[in-house]
């Protein structure tokens, strides 16, 4: 058989040579039959091994005939029903190729998004430990991560907030928002408690969640419980972050956590996606392009309370105590706080500005209220201590002998 060098070769010869088929013949020593099969076809030669046939192709006509009448019936029953005495394999192989001709092909549906669209939100809580400062470690179970993964570009965004409540979910919500510069059109979301649940065969979305998409004018979309596909683009995002961020990290704090993970999600955003064929960086101003807008006025997240400021000055946010200043004793407060800090006013007038500690239980104090306490309370004490100065009519003592009479002679 010709080589594929030699077809090459004599290919070569005639047509850019221009050598005649004797000559080609002469150089390349081979016979001018060669020469002229080597020139009449435009494929290069393949060796090809001639079928000597199986011993499944007796059996075949059989094998139709069951598979016509039982579509789906299992090549184990089919070598039992034709008395198969071969290797089963080589019957399944055979079964393989035909029931496609008798069984209607049933094709899967592939879920697609249009631009601005849709986006998926979910809690995840990363199986890790993380000192939270004052000697205190969360657990996986303590810290939520909440994660958000546009349908159409496979953007993906993650943020670790301090606790599941509703003040801190819409927090870190409107964080994501933020980043990202725009709204999708619908957000999909778990049974989460701080957003909404199934009653009744009916979804039923909290107050805090209507105020919030009401904000947005978006539509949010609560999953059936039991149904984690709903929502799969975001639970497959969850195992890439066990798989590719997790792995070998160790974290000093949740801002180290925010910080690395924050630097993660920049590199996973510009890799390639093997659905798409491209990487979700490539996709996201299409993305945002068709979006809604980020509305004029931000919408009211985290914590935010009123009270009358009790004589100790220190005001209770996640049991945490924070010290506010005392000049603002018995009069009303607002409480303000995010994700990172935590903010007293009082007619308009900051008193208060801490970092939020993520340990429980704590007592945070800035050194300016407790001076400025103290002062308030030593000027007190000298108020209420000090001696009266008040003017006090001194009477004559001879009025008081006038009235015992003791002008008399002395015996």
């Amino acid at each position: 058989m010709l080589s594929v060098e030699d077809w090459a070769e004599i290919r070569r010869l005639r047509r850019s040579e221009q050598l005649s088929i004797s000559e080609v013949a002469r150089v390349m020593g081979v016979a001018r039959n060669t020469v002229k099969a080597a020139l009449a076809t435009d494929r290069p030669p393949r060796y090809q091994r001639v079928s000597v046939g199986s011993v499944v192709d007796e059996a075949e006509p059989r094998i139709r005939e069951l598979l016509a009448a039982y579509p789906r019936i299992p090549s184990t029953v089919i070598a039992e029903r034709i008395g198969w005495q071969y290797s089963i394999r080589t019957l399944s192989e055979r079964v393989r190729e035909l029931r496609p001709v008798y069984l209607p092909p049933d094709p899967a549906s592939r879920t697609t998004y249009q631009a601005g669209e849709i986006a998926q939100c979910d809690l995840w809580f990363p199986d890790v430990q993380i000192p939270v400062g004052c000697g205190q470690v969360r657990t996986a179970t303590a810290l939520p991560v909440m994660t958000m993964v546009c349908g159409y570009s496979r953007w993906a965004s993650a943020l670790l907030i301090p606790t599941r409540s509703a003040e801190d979910l819409y927090a870190g919500w409107w964080q994501h928002l933020s980043t990202l510069g725009a709204v999708p059109r619908v957000f999909v979301w778990d049974g989460e408690g701080a957003v909404g649940r199934w009653r009744a065969r009916v979804p039923e979305l909290t107050a805090a969640c209507q105020a919030f998409r009401g904000t947005m004018a978006a539509k949010v979309v609560i999953c059936k419980p039991g149904d984690p596909e709903a929502k799969g683009l975001v639970e497959r995002f969850h195992d890439y972050l066990e798989r590719a961020f997790l792995p070998g990290r160790v974290f000093d704090s949740p801002m180290d956590f925010n910080t690395q993970l924050g630097e993660w999600l920049v590199v996973a955003n510009h890799r390639q996606h093997r659905v798409l064929g491209c990487r979700p960086a490539d996709r996201i101003e299409a993305d945002r392009a068709a979006m809604l807008p980020l509305p004029p006025v931000a919408p009211v997240t985290g914590w935010r309370s009123h009270a009358r400021l009790p004589r100790d000055h220190y005001v209770r946010l996640d049991a945490n105590d924070y010290s506010v200043h005392p000049a603002a004793v018995g009069r009303r407060i607002e409480v303000v706080a995010d994700l990172g800090r935590v903010r007293v006013w009082c007619a308009a007038r900051l008193v208060a500005d801490h970092d939020r500690s993520w340990a429980k239980h704590q007592t945070i104090s800035d050194p300016e209220h407790v001076a400025a306490a103290k002062a308030m309370r030593r000027n007190r004490f000298d108020v209420v201590a000090a001696p009266a100065q008040v003017e006090v009519e001194q009477r004559c003592l001879t009025d008081y002998d006038a009235l015992v009479d003791i002008d008399g002679p002395v015996a």
